[in-house]
């Protein structure tokens, strides 16, 4: 089915008009929001946790800082303050996959490997190159693939179906912005009222803060509702500096002081 209507989906795609000021006055709206503060942050805070593709692609990648990475993602918050929550999964390059799988075997975890392919971040190689990048990958045990698509495919409007939507590589001079994210998480709610299919959600690039994190939360939920709050549907692209911010934030709700950032395990 979804291949005999799928002219019928692009016919809608190419017939889509964005209100710019609509969506910038929207943006405006939820990052304002106040629902998430004081009694309920935490929970919040907690709930942002679950959903991030704790990330290094780094040039200088060793499997050292990997390890680290692997260790933080399985103990995201201080074990004296809170028990049995992780990050939503590890995301690497192909070429560190193997050594994330083997710390995280090591440490008894399930979690996740997840790995940017295709020619990350430019995805400007051969297709026969990019889905040899892809196949290695899942041989040294990656879950996931963020795959970078074919983007001038996508200027010329010859689109293609997927599991997740991203705002971009994280590697570019803008990346997750708000009134991009609207645009986008309303082209997939419009996808799942005409087909049922539900598609999920990352924000990636330049998320640092806990506060942040509170507004992508707060998004996801007025835009698509709870059942996109999971990391079934939704994950936050970031480094570790996110993770630290919002393990301040928790640390200040459990003790009512703000620790430095020396005190926080480093990942």
């Amino acid at each position: 089915d979804s291949v005999r209507n799928r002219p019928t989906y692009l016919e809608w795609v190419s017939k889509v008009r964005v209100n710019t000021q609509a969506v910038l006055k929207r943006a405006q709206q939820i990052q304002g929001r106040n629902k998430n503060k004081k009694q309920w942050q935490a929970a919040w805070l907690l709930r942002a946790v679950t959903c991030i593709d704790l990330t290094t692609l780094a040039g200088d990648d060793t499997p050292g800082n990997v390890h680290r990475l692997c260790m933080k993602a399985t103990q995201p918050v201080r074990y004296d303050l809170l028990k049995s929550v992780t990050t939503a999964a590890v995301c690497v390059y192909p070429s560190r996959v193997a050594d994330a799988v083997k710390s995280l075997k090591a440490a008894n975890s399930s979690l996740p490997v997840a790995s940017v392919a295709t020619g990350f971040p430019a995805g400007q190689t051969s297709l026969k190159t990019r889905l040899e990048e892809v196949r290695m990958a899942v041989e040294d045990g990656a879950m996931e693939i963020d795959i970078v698509i074919n983007r001038t495919l996508a200027l010329t409007g010859q689109w293609e179906g997927s599991d997740f939507i991203k705002t971009s590589t994280g590697k570019e001079s803008v990346n997750a912005t708000y009134p991009v994210a609207i645009v986008m998480v309303r082209a997939i709610r419009d996808y799942f009222l005409k087909t049922g299919h539900k598609v999920g959600f990352k924000p990636a690039g330049g998320i640092r803060t806990a506060k942040e994190s509170l507004v992508w939360l707060t998004l996801m939920k007025e835009e698509l509702g709870d059942e996109w709050l999971s990391p079934r549907l939704f994950r936050l692209g970031a480094s570790s500096l996110l993770l630290a911010d919002i393990e301040r934030q928790i640390y200040h709700h459990v003790t009512g002081r703000y620790a430095a950032y020396h005190q926080m395990p480093m990942a």
